[in-house]
């Protein structure tokens, strides 16, 4: 009796350069926040100044994101992502030339480009998903490299915490770091990543494997970006990424909230983000995983995919109250509990994509929804400074009880946009069941 051949695994060891990049994305975009309290005290910020520079990164990740989704799904994988973190890297380390008499200019342009460049990670690695995995385990690859996120918004606070003093000496190093990890991912990237049909190092079973469930093989034509944007099932992508706007405003005003409320510095800010983000993690292993059971349980991807979002949304609920408790641990736990389903939440949202398009228009798809939530997040930042600034810590009920809600609402209308997930051929045609 022979033995069975062995799959192969290498497929895991792009995922893991998928979860580097996206770990050095998040640090990259976290340090901000996490210095937020110290940088506004320095540069005498108002409010509405560091909602501005907020703004200024979202507007050029909404750009950013239809930019680069066309131009990964283009010039393919392998060197879209490397013009993405070259752009973000180069950008991240000019925060650290900006001067105080020029302080939300200097900001505002650096963090516009920082999130043109960024804007890149999220079409390329979803893609990569695509080419690497087959549909029955994206969800839970997807929540993998998402976890990062989580990984690179916890290490900021203690790396600011550790380098950092609180009248804000040495606050230019945390945004040299990311220099130096973007050139080793880099390398890293060119020498290991081709696709799955053509590498030496991927076996005949493993690539069966991850074409096990993909149907025919994708001729290599263009798709137009009007083909894309006339699609239904785009917009009930792009309307599900608007809770990008929540996971936005934990990232780059849960530290200002925690200074606000309860007078939590730049130096015990750590823990707090540790158990939020340690949380926001779990949250995205564990939502990716679930779909998969459900999907090896027999269900269709459709109900999979939905139910989980379901139980993400009601998970989600009690973050509404965050702004209504006095006890700092319960309202830093309720985040957490929001953060961790906004990522389970959002592994299943970025698979949505995959499951429906061909690999060839996923980036595409990805940059649009992305841009969307960006778009959003621009309008909450803009109401945000300006409430806080006219009515206090008060505004937070208001962010908190959107954060809570939202989720729900948004389901049933990517429910009605799309109830049944039906798959589009290489043309965009519904594939007949």
């Amino acid at each position: 009796m022979t033995d069975k051949p062995k799959i192969g695994n290498y497929r895991y060891r792009i995922l893991a350069l998928l979860m580097f990049a996206t770990t050095i994305n998040y640090f990259d975009r976290s340090i901000i926040g996490v210095m937020a309290p110290t940088l506004e005290k320095m540069f005498d910020w108002t409010n509405k100044d560091y909602a501005y520079i907020m703004i200024s990164f979202k507007v050029a990740y909404a750009l950013g994101m239809l930019f680069m989704g066309g131009l990964i799904d283009r010039l393919g994988t392998k060197k879209g992502y490397i013009v993405s973190i070259g752009i973000w890297s180069v950008f991240g380390m000019l925060h650290a030339v900006v001067r105080p008499g020029f302080s939300v200019i200097g900001f505002a342009a650096a963090r516009f480009g920082l999130g043109f460049g960024e804007s890149g990670n999220f079409p390329a690695a979803i893609k990569t998903t695509a080419e690497w995995f087959p549909k029955k385990d994206r969800a839970f690859a997807t929540g993998l490299f998402n976890a990062a996120t989580s990984i690179g918004a916890i290490a900021a606070p203690f790396v600011v915490g550790w380098i950092v003093h609180e009248d804000g000496k040495n606050w230019q190093i945390p945004f040299l770091i990311t220099g130096l990890l973007s050139a080793i991912w880099v390398f890293l990237w060119f020498k290991m990543y081709k696709k799955p049909e053509v590498h030496p190092h991927v076996t005949k079973e493993e690539l069966a494997y991850i074409q096990s469930d993909s149907g025919e093989v994708e001729n290599e034509d263009k798709l137009p970006w009007s083909k894309v944007l006339n699609k239904k099932q785009t917009w009930a992508f792009a309307l599900a990424k608007t809770t990008d706007a929540v996971w936005w405003f934990y990232l780059f005003w849960g530290a200002k909230f925690l200074a606000d409320t309860f007078g939590v510095n730049i130096h015990n800010i750590a823990l707090p983000f540790f158990v939020i983000y340690i949380m926001a993690d779990g949250g995205s292993i564990l939502g990716g995983y679930l779909s998969g059971v459900f999907i090896r349980k027999g269900w269709t991807i459709n109900k999979a995919r939905k139910i989980t979002l379901l139980i993400c949304a009601l998970i989600i609920l009690p973050v509404a109250m965050v702004a209504i408790t006095d006890n700092k641990w319960l309202a830093i736990f309720l985040i957490g509990l929001g953060a961790a389903g906004h990522q389970a939440w959002s592994a299943n949202i970025f698979t949505l994509a995959s499951d429906v398009f061909p690999k060839k228009a996923t980036a595409s798809v990805v940059g649009i929804g992305g841009m969307i939530g960006a778009v959003a997040g621009i309008v909450a930042d803009a109401a945000l400074g300006s409430v806080l600034d006219q009515a206090g810590n008060s505004g937070y009920f208001w962010a908190f009880l959107v954060a809570g809600s939202c989720y729900l609402i948004i389901l049933g209308f990517v429910h009605l946009l799309m109830p049944k997930m039906t798959p589009l051929d290489e043309n965009l045609n519904q594939i007949e069941a």
